[in-house]
């Protein structure tokens, strides 16, 4: 009987490869319902607690939820959101640039020998772990009120984490496979094209998105403390109004533009980037 049961198993046709890709989408669907579900659920849960918060401490303490909306709305009209974002991002994009640049190589040296990762190793360890606000009051000391301050904050504080990312990337390729490429013939710099790089764009991508976030704090915080422009400007200016409405509103829009950042160009690259991953093509059905 159980003879017959396996024979009458291994006999059994496979599935048809296309309920198997029907299946998987529906599945995927589901998930990024439940997804936006639990998200949506969240933003009611926030705005909940600061309506809670609002009636409790007071609107002069913590303005309502649409004070805030229509402080920002007057923002946007007004034409101080395009100029002062538009400072702002770009003296980002410069100091993580400034980094990338510095830490990439960095990091590629400590992943690839161990002497330069014993040379590297302390000193990136240590500017990895100094508080942001330092870099921030050193920069302003040492450029004053202008726009390299921030420029120089930001990427002092994003390229330790650049090179210990990528650091992290190279040490963790499968050496068979170097070894396998150099018995083919394959010349360094295919190597370093095929076999390296496609394990290390994981690992930037986190050092991207870490350094990003980070980067962001440090560069408002600098125009906080002596910048000319920029929304760290604003929110001090605001704060000096004792304009909570307007501090909040300023903050939003830094969150909201983030946001976008992260949703639809970091989150997009990277998918499109990494596709050839099974995990990563799952995720996408």
């Amino acid at each position: 009987m159980t003879d017959q049961l396996v024979g009458a198993a291994s006999a059994a046709p496979p599935a048809d490869p296309d309920d198997r890709e029907a299946s998987a989408r529906r599945i995927g669907r589901l998930r990024r319902w439940r997804r936006t579900g639990l998200l949506v659920l969240g933003w009611i849960a926030m705005f909940l607690l600061w309506e809670f918060g609002s009636w409790w401490y007071g609107s002069r303490l913590l303005p309502r939820p649409h004070e805030v909306f229509q402080a920002a709305v007057e923002i946007v009209e007004n034409g101080n959101f395009v100029t002062d974002f538009s400072a702002s991002v770009l003296k980002t994009f410069a100091g993580f640039g400034v980094a990338a640049a510095i830490g990439a190589p960095v990091g590629y040296l400590m992943g690839r020998y161990n002497y330069w990762r014993a040379f590297f190793h302390g000193g990136v360890t240590i500017a990895g772990t100094i508080p942001a606000i330092v870099y921030a009051v050193m920069s302003l000391i040492v450029f004053g009120l202008s726009n390299f301050g921030p420029i120089l904050a930001v990427a002092l504080v994003s390229a330790p984490y650049v090179a210990l990312n990528v650091a992290e990337g190279i040490r963790g390729v499968d050496k068979s496979l170097v070894t396998m490429s150099e018995a083919f013939g394959r010349a360094p710099h295919q190597i370093r094209r095929e076999v390296l790089l496609p394990t290390i764009v994981p690992f930037v991508f986190a050092a991207i998105r870490m350094c990003f976030a980070v980067a962001w704090k440090v560069e408002a915080l600098t125009e906080v403390f002596g910048g000319r422009n920029g929304v760290g400007f604003q929110i001090r200016t605001e704060y000096q109004l004792y304009d909570i409405a307007a501090v909040l509103a300023w903050t939003s829009l830094f969150i909201v533009f983030m946001l976008l950042i992260e949703r639809l160009v970091l989150f997009k690259a990277e998918a499109r980037l990494l596709a050839w991953r099974p995990e990563e093509r799952s995720s996408a059905l």
